[in-house]
């Protein structure tokens, strides 16, 4: 009988809060059928980088609840590893989310996340999923918003995989209705000194700098300074620009009729982190992360539109094209 093989490490582990998601077709207070499915920007990248081809854990904790089984049988049928997910045990629910679309792209989203399972996420959650050969961790600055023991979380994992050679890769992703800016900075400034990729959008950036007065580019260079890597700032249609020590490089965002921009920049991570783990230059990880992100805004849903690894040139391909 031949003995089973030891699985290969994750090449990615991130952790948060994944939601049951229920979308509306229109107004909410008009009622009309919603769709569910679930949402999480940790997972969004994770799922991501599943369908990129890459090894990735997601570890967090989830109600015992069927939405709690929603999210880890759909994380488990995208590829992520769920090995280290909790179910809470002290009847906390699985938090909720609903979308409503108002006007052309514009989303408005309603949360229901207070005294969830994923806001009691601890240290003791997330350290174990953190082993010999994982490359990346992803944090974004959801997580530390949700509770003190996340923030805990958060601040305990960077700092173990700072210690062990882990590249950290913290993506701002601001979220004005969990904490102020000024909470936000003094959380994420220790947060700062264990990254290694720093991402953000340009209005997120100040949340980041012990002086947030500066313009972006006293920005990246006090970030620089700080012994951050690589800098990331994300432009929406705008494309994006990537700094290191040896300058800037720019990406124009791909033309695509928009068709909801939720989850947008969350698919341009999972496409810079693919193809950094695939050894590529700058300029062709940005070419990748507009790419994926290009997927997110021409389909519905956070994740659902993301590509596989051959289909990442079908924007090369003709308008009107059919590939039998």
């Amino acid at each position: 009988m031949t003995a089973p093989q030891p699985q290969a490490p994750p090449e990615v582990v991130t952790f948060g809060e994944t939601m049951a998601a229920l979308r509306a077709h229109g107004p909410l207070r008009l009622g009309g059928s919603l769709g569910l499915t679930v949402a999480g920007a940790e997972s969004n990248v994770a799922i991501g980088l599943a369908r990129l081809g890459h090894r990735v854990r997601w570890a967090g904790r989830v109600g015992a609840d069927e939405l709690g089984e929603l999210v880890l049988r759909t994380l488990r049928a995208e590829g992520v590893d769920t090995g280290h997910a909790a179910t809470d045990d002290a009847g906390r629910p699985t938090g909720l989310l609903l979308t409503e679309p108002r006007l052309g792209t514009l989303t408005r989203v309603s949360y229901y996340r207070s005294g969830s399972a994923g806001s009691a996420l601890s240290p003791a959650d997330v350290l174990p999923a953190l082993v010999a050969g994982t490359r990346v961790l992803h944090l974004t600055g959801i997580t530390p918003a949700l509770s003190p023991s996340a923030a805990e979380a958060a601040l305990a994992a960077a700092t173990a995989a700072r210690e062990a050679g882990i590249t950290v890769c913290l993506d701002v992703n601001h979220r004005s209705r969990l904490w102020t800016a000024d909470r936000a900075r003094a959380v994420l400034r220790p947060l700062l000194a264990r990254t290694g990729l720093l991402i953000a959008s340009e209005d997120e950036l100040p949340l980041v700098l012990d002086r947030p007065g500066a313009d972006e580019a006293q920005a990246v260079r006090s970030v620089l300074a700080e012994g951050v890597g690589e800098v990331v700032v994300k432009r929406g249609a705008r494309g994006a620009t990537a700094y290191t020590a040896d300058g800037a490089t720019d990406r124009a965002a791909r033309r695509v009729d928009a068709v909801d921009l939720v989850g947008a920049g969350d698919a341009f991570v999972a496409g810079y982190l693919s193809a950094l783990l695939d050894g590529a230059d700058i300029p062709a990880r940005l070419h990748r992360a507009v790419t994926t992100a290009a997927f997110a805004v021409a389909t519905r849903g956070d994740w659902e539109g993301l590509p596989t690894q051959d289909e990442l040139d079908l924007f090369d391909e003709l308008d009107g094209t059919t590939i039998r």
